[in-house]
């Protein structure tokens, strides 16, 4: 009798098959992950400009909408890992909201945090995006 070494039909599907399924769990939570991660930027990004924001009230008694005079470089200022561009409102040059807009894949694979603001109050929404 000769013995063969190698993989069944069956076996190698079977393998296949299990690989699948992890790869089916794995996926999403991935995606989630880097979501996360780059919307942590995004929301740095937003406490940089509110940051810039009360320095350029406190030189200029009022706020300002323009980018380029916080010292960010571009109107809207786009993060620096390029999935969020941020910028300002202000009303009657004491009161502004920022808000982060998720740019390319970012704005799908993160809808419910597409549109992040944060305003002169410090009020943060959507509550989520921030934690």
């Amino acid at each position: 009798m000769k013995l063969k070494n190698g993989f069944t039909l069956i076996e190698l599907m079977i393998s296949v098959v299990v690989i699948g399924i992890l790869a089916s769990i794995a996926y999403p939570s991935y995606t989630q992950f880097v979501a996360k991660g780059a919307r942590a930027d995004g929301v740095a990004g937003l406490m940089n400009a509110a940051n810039r924001q009360e320095q350029y009230y406190l030189d200029n008694k009022k706020y300002t909408d323009d980018m380029n005079k916080l010292g960010l470089g571009a109107d809207p200022w786009i993060v620096e890992n390029k999935f969020y561009s941020i910028d300002a409102v202000v009303v009657n040059n004491s009161d502004f909201t920022l808000t982060a807009t998720a740019k390319g894949t970012q704005a799908t694979r993160d809808s419910a945090c597409a549109s992040i603001t944060l305003n002169a109050a410090g009020n943060k929404l959507p509550k989520e995006c921030w934690k």
